[in-house]
């Protein structure tokens, strides 16, 4: 766990100074904001920001350990709109609608509505996003070129496998395509999870019957194994969003399938000796029209904090308008969270800025559908994760096993029988619940 206090108060008496402390995910938008921080204290000399961040698979567990137990060490969590409804109808947090709604300029209805919808219970938004983000498939353009290949508008994944095939080259170190195996129910589940959707598989159906080993997830399941297993990037079943980047970025992957948030990675001459060379196309398909999934890093007030009102204030200004102006003109446009308001995709300096991928980014985000995910109907909502309680550990069970087939330690037909086992206990306990 790494701590980072803010600058501190500024002007204020020591006695008079609140804390706020802040759980974070590492992510590099969110070391931007504690650059940043700094610009907050100078506007509110009461209120020190202390920062806890944390890797994105410790992150969630200790934000819901904290949340759920009622712990009050943080006033301010990071979730997303997986945590936010389930956690808002147990009542562990706060309704952020009016302090929303009477906070000059902050303007909710600004953000993009399917993530507001998704971060919203009842009508109220119970956290705000940070931002927001679907999933789409990265490929170099001048490899496809001098290979004399043409990616289509709208790819399926048996085209993507051809292409990686063609592409990957294990004497040159060049991998036809990257995607994550590292556990974790938001790690290699998020890519998988839109391939069985679009495969026609599921984790349930409309009668909780777990579908882990029905042909259809069975056959997307073994696709995507053996396809980062034969043509994918060395260490395959401990690579991560952290590490494609890396990899993509120093000019090793054809191809990466991921958040469209990979263009802060990518996009950046800093950090990438591959900007301007990379083309950006929706998630592949199979059987559905649309396979890309819907995340959104948000803030949300736990019930427990002491500090409820200089919590909001400071996530008013991480999630405000002015923030995403004072995040390029400080620390370059590429910065810029996307994905959560509809008023940055018109500020001229970031439209310049993203041209290659800013509307790549807005179609795959309004045409994620949380409601109806899959090629058939389902009993659940949410696109890279079934939203239900259980599903936290069920899904970091699952994608034990899916590792463990991807590194050859098990079988595809062996991992999904013992997932099976997993899901079926839960969907036993949904069994005659109002569809």
């Amino acid at each position: 766990m790494a701590g980072c206090a803010g600058a501190g108060a500024l002007g204020g008496g020591g006695g008079n100074t609140k804390t706020v402390t802040v759980a974070i995910v590492s992510n590099s938008q969110m070391q931007d904001a504690i650059k940043l921080v700094p610009e907050f204290e100078k506007t509110h000399p009461g209120v020190q920001v202390r920062f806890v961040s944390l890797s994105e698979n410790q992150a969630r567990a200790k934000i819901t350990a904290s949340v759920a137990t009622g712990g009050n060490e943080f006033d301010v969590v990071m979730i997303s709109n997986y945590e936010t409804p389930q956690w808002a109808a147990d009542g562990w947090l706060v309704n952020l609608q009016p302090y929303a709604d009477k906070t000059p300029g902050y303007d909710p209805q600004d953000f993009l509505p399917k993530v507001r919808d998704a971060l919203s219970y009842q009508g109220n938004l119970y956290s705000v996003p940070f931002y927001g983000e679907s999933s789409f498939l990265a490929y170099r353009k001048d490899l496809f070129a001098q290979a004399g290949l043409t990616m289509p508008d709208h790819p399926t994944w048996t085209q993507v496998h051809d292409f990686a095939a063609k592409l990957d080259n294990k004497q040159t170190g060049m991998s036809g395509i990257c995607l994550r195996g590292l556990p974790g129910w938001g790690e290699v589940m998020a890519p998988l999870d839109t391939v069985i959707n679009t495969f026609g598989g599921s984790w349930y159906n409309m009668n909780w019957d777990a579908q882990l080993n029905s042909p259809e997830t069975s056959k997307a399941v073994d696709f995507y194994v053996n396809l980062v297993r034969d043509y994918g990037e060395p260490g395959p079943a401990v690579s991560s969003f952290g590490e494609c980047a890396t990899l993509m970025g120093q000019g090793n992957v054809a191809m990466w399938y991921d958040a469209t948030s990979v263009v802060t990675a990518l996009e950046d001459p800093s950090s990438s000796k591959v900007v301007g060379k990379i083309g950006y196309v929706p998630a592949p398909v199979e059987k559905t029209q649309h396979s890309g999934w819907l995340y959104t890093w948000s803030l949300a007030i736990p019930k427990t904090s002491e500090n409820k009102d200089e919590a909001w204030d400071f996530m008013a200004w991480m999630t405000s308008k002015d923030y995403m102006h004072l995040v390029g003109s400080r620390l370059g446009w590429g910065h810029v969270p996307p994905g959560s308001r509809n008023s940055t995709y018109q500020i001229p300096e970031y439209r310049q800025a993203a041209a290659a991928y800013l509307q790549p980014t807005l179609d795959a985000m309004n045409n994620a559908d949380e409601v109806h995910p899959t090629a058939m109907p389902v009993p659940y909502t949410g696109i890279q994760f079934v939203s239900i309680p259980e599903f936290q550990d069920m899904g970091t069970r699952v994608s034990q096993q899916i590792s463990a087939a991807i590194a050859g330690q098990t079988s595809v037909a062996d991992a999904l029988q013992e997932s099976q086992k997993y899901a079926q206990t839960v969907g036993d306990t949904y069994k005659g619940a109002a569809k």
